[in-house]
């Protein structure tokens, strides 16, 4: 066998095994493809890494019931069926991948009849086992955006383990979290950390968790916190969820809860357009 004949058949074998592993790298960045230990855009408030392919969108509607779970007896919280029987704080949210790698939605809460306008950008993209980075920023405003407006702006830092598990650290400003005036009060902003993990325990079922202790500045009650499990279907994921707030905008989630003692049952459908 000649140098040259060789060379030639090591040359299609190089090209034969990068042809195999770029569509394969091409699939691992593409958006539209299912992250198995990333299935949806928030854990329960807190927001996840993942990514919308350009132009395409996503809905999510929740309900947080609005009775403590721990008030009266269990015969008279099983007479209202944990919660159901009473009112609840109901949210909707629409968002939009407007680029690449970039989505932009908005979030209504009946909770002060809030209005959340939010962007969000994949920064730095380090596939299952690295490091992910999506920039973050938010303003929310009650009385249906008319009052008591609240920017954020924060960081989201996550990485999975494998198809099992991922972990997210979210360092997040939020400016006018204290509903009093700026004139009265000395704390007008709060700087929290959301700590979240998702972790799939079946093929198609998850349980979660997220922790939002406050570091400085305005800090009433207690940190938000939830944990629940969840059920994904295709497109559609489908969550059960136990919380001691009511919060799911940025404002809200920086004002946290009332009590430890208070927790309230809620839930949360999500549908992907992609």
């Amino acid at each position: 066998m000649t140098r040259s004949s060789t060379s030639l058949r090591a040359a299609v074998a190089l090209a034969f095994v990068l042809s195999s592993a770029l569509p394969a790298a091409a699939q691992a960045d593409d958006p539209a493809v299912l992250r198995p230990a990333e299935p949806d855009f928030t854990i329960s408030a807190l927001p996840t890494s993942l990514r919308l392919p350009k132009f395409g969108s996503a809905f999510r509607v929740t309900h947080r019931f609005t009775r403590p779970l721990a008030q009266g007896s269990f015969t008279d919280l099983l007479s209202d069926f944990f919660g159901l029987d009473n009112g609840a704080v109901i949210a909707l949210e629409y968002r939009f991948g407007i680029v690449p790698n970039g989505q932009v939605g908005v979030h209504r809460s009946s909770d002060g009849k809030t209005i959340e306008f939010f962007g969000q950008y994949s920064v730095l993209r380090g596939g299952p086992g690295g490091m992910e980075l999506s920039a973050l920023a938010s303003i929310d405003g009650t009385n249906n955006f008319k009052d008591s407006y609240s920017p954020a702006l924060g960081a989201i830092v996550s990485t999975q383990i494998k198809d099992t598990a991922a972990l997210y650290f979210e360092p997040i400003w939020v400016n006018n979290s204290n509903p009093e005036p700026a004139e009265l009060v000395d704390d007008n902003d709060s700087f929290v950390l959301g700590l979240g993990t998702r972790v799939r325990i079946r093929p198609t079922v998850y349980v979660f968790g997220e922790w939002v202790p406050r570091v400085s500045g305005y800090e009433p009650g207690v940190s938000h916190g939830a944990f629940g499990v969840e059920k994904r279907a295709r497109g559609h994921m489908f969550q059960i969820v136990f919380t001691n707030s009511f919060g799911t905008t940025m404002g809200q989630i920086a004002r946290g809860g009332n009590s430890n003692d208070d927790w309230y049952l809620g839930f949360s459908i999500s549908r992907k357009f992609y």
